[in-house]
């Protein structure tokens, strides 16, 4: 009897925390285009980058869990380099999908094409969601 009652008792706390659970985890989940009203951020789809002279070329680091800038910008179609000066892995992931560098190891430098299209793309870490910055494309 006295089993069951601990069982009543742990469901019901579980049910009482689980609306105030779930708003500490999507504080860390990437919004989607419908939760960004209001900002300044265009989704705008990749397009095919001509035969033209190099573009300005970027750069981007990561360091612990920020990157560094977590803004800048770059011509359309340039070449960013991403490294990794951090402890762990980390990604540079257009919440878009246009561009996303996969797993940076510690230590290690990736190159990303910038889209095409001009505008302000927002990216995060894969594997961290509140690491956040915008790539403006210009």
């Amino acid at each position: 009897m006295r089993r069951s009652r601990v069982r009543a008792i742990a469901l019901t706390l579980l049910l009482a925390a689980g609306p105030a659970l779930t708003g500490c985890v999507s504080a860390f989940m990437v919004p989607g285009p419908e939760e960004t009203s209001g900002s300044a951020v265009a989704v705008v789809p990749p397009s095919p980058v001509a035969d033209s002279p190099s573009p300005f070329a970027g750069t981007a680091a990561i360091r612990d869990f920020a990157f560094d800038p977590a803004g800048f910008t770059v011509s359309p179609g340039a070449v960013v380099t991403v490294t990794n000066t951090g402890t762990t892995a980390h990604t540079l992931t257009a919440q878009d999908g246009s561009f996303d560098t996969g797993p940076v190891a510690p230590g290690a430098a990736v190159s990303l094409t910038a889209p095409g299209q001009p505008g302000a793309y927002a990216y995060v870490c894969g594997f961290h969601h509140f690491m956040r910055g915008i790539l403006t494309v210009g």
